[in-house]
């Protein structure tokens, strides 16, 4: 096992975005919309988890880089039966964003669970997904 050496490799732009869901029961969204989850507002406290998730990425996962975060953002959306996240991060670095992104996206999403599970132990993180990469060597990622 080993650190990938990014010694060589060119700065350039980089931007992923990931998406995740959390289905909850229908009258948690309710709970949500009308601010009534004791411990707060979910919306706003997955925002603030996925944004300091993303800043912590290479103390998380043994292989990263640490890389300089220019810009991400955590939108957290109410759908029918569901807490929609998605996140983009980016950076002008070696390497790319995928995992910083990835990683906010996570911890939003257990962030929206641990807010709601006294209200649905049913809860489900579901659809963790790139759905977009730039920049670097291996070029553009999009999903279909």
């Amino acid at each position: 096992m080993a650190m990938i050496d990014i010694g060589k490799k060119e700065v350039t732009l980089r931007e992923a975005i990931v998406e995740a869901r959390v289905y909850l029961k229908a009258g948690v969204i309710k709970l949500i919309k009308k601010k009534e989850i004791p411990k707060g507002d979910v919306l706003e406290a997955a925002k603030l988890a996925g944004i300091i998730a993303a800043k912590k990425t290479a103390e998380l996962i043994p292989f990263c880089h640490p890389i300089p975060i220019e810009y991400v953002d955590v939108k957290v959306s109410l759908k029918n039966k569901e807490v929609e996240i998605r996140t983009t991060v980016r950076s002008r670095a070696k390497t790319g964003v995928e995992m910083e992104a990835f990683t906010a996206c996570a911890i939003a999403a257990v962030t929206v669970y641990d807010m709601c599970k006294a209200f649905d132990r049913d809860a489900v993180i579901k659809s963790i997904m790139l759905l977009k990469k730039s920049g670097g060597k291996s070029g553009n990622f999009v999903r279909r």
